[in-house]
Order: C-alpha cells, then sequence, then structure tokens
C-alpha cells in the first residue's frame, strides 16, 4: 500500500509537470505576438499634421532629407538606411523642455549604445543659430556619440517640412519662415522602412520607459 501511494504521489507529480508545460504552450500558440501600429497622418491628432498630408490613409513615410551634423558632415536617409531611429526636435539655447528630452536621449543612448540596429536624430528648430560649431560644442558638452547619434542643422524650412509633414510632430502651423516657431517635446519612433511606428513625450520618464520597451518590440519584427 505504501508503495502504490509512493508511485502515485509521484505520478500526480509528473502528470502537473506535463499539465503546466502544455498549458504554457497553448498559451504561447494563442497568445498574439505584440506588435507596433504604422502611424498614418490620418490616425494621428490632426492639430500635428499638416494640412497638406492630413487625409493620407496609407503609405506615410519619412521624406528624403539632406541636412548637416555637428561634425559638418552630410547626412541624409541613406544614414539610417535599414536602420530604427529615434527622431526629435530642439534647440541649443532651449531652457524649457530642451533640457530634459536631451537628458532622455541620452538614456536612449546609453540603452542603445553597443546596439547596431538603433540610432538617434535630433533637428535643431533654429538652424540660424545652431551652427556646426555651436552642435559640436554642445554634443561634447552632452556627451553625444558621433556614431548613434546626429544633430543637425540646415534649411529651416527643410527642417520644419520633415517635423510637420514628416514626423508629424509639431502643433504649431507655418510655412519655415523667419518668424515661424516649432516648440515640439515629441519623440518619434521610425522603423527601418522610414514608417512612423510611436509617438512619445520626451519630457517624460515613463514614456521613455515605452519607447525603450517598443524599440524590443519593433526589433523583433525584423528577426
Amino acid at each position: 500500500m505504501r508503495n502504490l501511494f509512493s508511485w502515485l504521489k509521484k505520478f500526480a507529480i509528473v502528470l502537473f509537470i506535463l499539465s503546466v508545460i502544455i498549458i504554457y504552450s497553448i498559451y504561447s500558440l494563442l497568445k498574439p505576438e505584440e506588435t507596433l501600429p504604422v502611424y498614418q497622418p490620418d490616425m494621428v491628432n490632426a492639430e500635428l499634421v499638416d494640412s497638406t498630408v492630413q487625409y493620407v490613409r496609407k503609405y506615410h513615410t519619412v521624406k528624403d532629407f539632406e541636412l548637416i551634423n555637428q561634425n559638418g558632415d552630410t547626412i541624409t536617409q541613406d544614414f539610417y538606411e535599414d536602420k530604427i531611429y529615434v527622431a526629435d526636435f530642439f534647440f541649443t539655447t532651449c531652457l524649457t523642455i530642451c533640457p530634459v528630452m536631451t537628458d532622455h536621449m541620452l538614456e536612449i543612448q546609453q540603452e542603445i549604445k553597443d546596439d547596431p540596429e538603433v540610432l538617434l536624430l535630433s533637428h535643431t528648430v533654429f538652424p540660424k543659430t545652431d551652427s556646426v560649431p555651436v552642435l559640436k560644442a554642445y554634443a561634447e558638452e552632452k556627451g553625444v556619440l558621433d556614431k548613434k547619434w546626429n544633430l543637425v542643422t540646415g534649411d529651416k524650412k527643410h527642417i520644419y517640412d520633415l517635423a510637420r509633414k514628416s514626423y508629424l510632430a509639431s502643433k504649431s502651423n507655418g510655412d519655415g519662415g523667419p518668424y515661424d516657431m516649432i516648440h515640439t517635446e515629441n519623440f518619434v519612433l521610425v522603423d527601418k522602412e522610414k514608417r512612423i511606428r510611436g509617438f512619445y513625450d520626451g519630457t517624460d520618464a515613463e514614456a521613455i520607459e515605452n519607447l525603450m520597451h517598443d524599440i524590443k518590440v519593433l526589433k523583433r519584427e525584423y528577426r
């Protein structure tokens, strides 16, 4: 009798373990894999979208660009070919949201510094004053890694069109003229096909945690 109880006990343990394995396997098969949306202009708050692209429902991508980085190098979309990247808009003399945004970009840089798939791109919204030497000094002061993060300047209208028509990141309207001003806290996650996959408040620590999570989710799409 004692041997029978011992055998039944072992059988019950084995049956329990097998049940757990089977249930976990079924759950894993049935649970949908987490994915990120592909944002189109008509999915985004209309305040953030230029009227010329506001009703676009498919095939939206970041348009080709040509800008100059902190080292005086020409940066185009080719630099980000087959890369995931985070884009934002700032200026070096900003004393309000930009320092917090830069600190959060530095946190992201620390997390991705050894990841060849992920890069950063920050556009100055004051290109007239944020020249290459100014951006270089700012980059050195903040600890920007040239191989991971471009701080770019260039034609103001080109930059502002990118913000409004490509990245869908600015609430203000304008033509990129002398008195036009963009001041946005948005970080934008862009995939390897130049599609927008997420928007995040660059001043919010929790949003940055969400961004880091979403980068991992996005990377899994390319496995």
